[in-house]
């Protein structure tokens, strides 16, 4: 139970001390902090599978029922069922969510595709650009899985992981291409105090939850420097800028970044010091390196393994990304924090709308 400013809330239901009841019809896979909460969530109403990269950390969690390295605090039900063994575990499963570090992901859909049930909905929580081929999350299922994309559905928004657990307040978008897939993990998932919504458009919502994360970057780097509200927020700004234009130039619709997979996690991940992007860009403002860091982050910062993709996909359709480049350029070209902010501050202004061509300029019928 915990109080928040005059609310009282629960991450638990009383069906939660009920034993695990009947095979689990939702399966997790990735005990990080997001998995871990996902899997916590479904079992307050049904049983649930959390499948771990380790046989070791299956025990450990199965055990104390807690999962002390990424999601310390918070207690598991017995409905959730965890396991290091996929063999067994997906024969009920109609619903299979994807919960791990986009590095990761297409190792691991090759290793449990031969047990994911043909007529299952598959849902992508993981927020990513692939590495080379530049894949989207949804994309790489599909490419890895043999799995057809309709069947494939991205969930995305402010959706700070150890909030949830305790259950805090938050919401969150689902983008399928097939609204029949997204109207059902909806009425899966959704909560009191986890509202989803649908959205049609994929694309949108999956660029926005990653390249979020390397805006994030940005702005914990400022807080780190202490430029102040003021500069923060039109760092921010300026970024979310950069990632409409890349989404409108990959087929995106421009709304969507608007919604909650773009402004909204864009303000949850920027300015939370739970976000461990923000957290990363804090430590590289004080002067640490990404190859001293990389392994003591209390989980993954995607920002720093989605930056490159998200760099290359910008070449690919002609758009600039100069916050993100000068996130690369601290992560992995030795430039100081302070010499990329000072650089980005030296820009020519210029019309805040230029790039965004005929959607930044009323059309003759618009004008009437």
């Amino acid at each position: 139970m915990t109080e928040a400013r005059g609310l009282t809330v629960s991450s638990e239901t009383p069906e939660d001390a009920a034993p695990a009841d009947g095979p689990a019809r939702v399966a997790v896979i990735g005990s990080g902090a997001w998995g871990t909460t996902l899997a916590a969530l479904v079992a307050q109403q049904e049983p649930v599978v959390l499948l771990t990269r380790s046989a070791e950390t299956a025990d450990q969690i199965a055990k104390d029922r807690r999962n002390f390295r990424r999601l310390p605090g918070i207690d598991l039900s017995p409905r959730v069922q965890v396991s290091a063994d996929p063999s067994q575990l997906f024969s009920a499963a109609d619903l299979v969510i994807f919960a791990v570090p986009s590095a990761h992901l297409r190792e691991m859909v090759e290793h449990v595709r031969q047990w994911i049930p043909e007529s299952a909905d598959i849902l992508s929580v993981v927020k990513g650009l692939e590495r080379g081929t530049l894949l989207r999350m949804t994309e790489v299922i599909a490419d890895a899985g043999g799995i057809e994309p309709r069947r494939i559905a991205a969930l995305s928004g402010p959706n700070l992981a150890h909030e949830i657990a305790r259950g805090l307040p938050a919401s969150a978008v689902v983008a399928s291409q097939d609204p029949a897939v997204g109207e059902r993990i909806v009425a899966r998932l959704s909560r009191r105090a986890f509202r989803l919504y649908t959205n049609p458009d994929v694309i949108g919502v999956e660029l926005a939850g990653a390249l979020k994360n390397v805006i994030a970057i940005a702005a914990g780097a400022a807080d780190g420097l202490g430029f102040g509200d003021n500069g923060k927020a039109g760092l921010i700004t300026r970024g979310l800028a950069e990632m409409t234009r890349l989404g409108i130039a990959a087929g995106a619709n421009p709304l969507t970044f608007a919604g909650l997979a773009g402004i909204g996690d864009v303000v949850a991940t920027c300015g939370s010091k739970l976000s461990r992007n923000h957290q990363l860009g804090d430590l590289l403002a004080s002067g640490r390196k990404w190859t001293d860091v990389e392994g003591v982050l209390q989980g993954v910062a995607e920002g720093a393994y989605t930056v490159d993709a998200a760099l290359a996909l910008a070449a690919r359709y002609g758009v600039e990304m100069p916050i993100a480049r000068e996130v690369h350029n601290a992560l992995f070209e030795g430039k100081s924090v302070q010499r990329c902010l000072i650089d980005l501050l030296a820009r020519e202004s210029k019309d805040e709308l230029a790039d965004f061509g005929r959607w930044g300029t009323p059309r003759p019928a618009e004008l009437t």
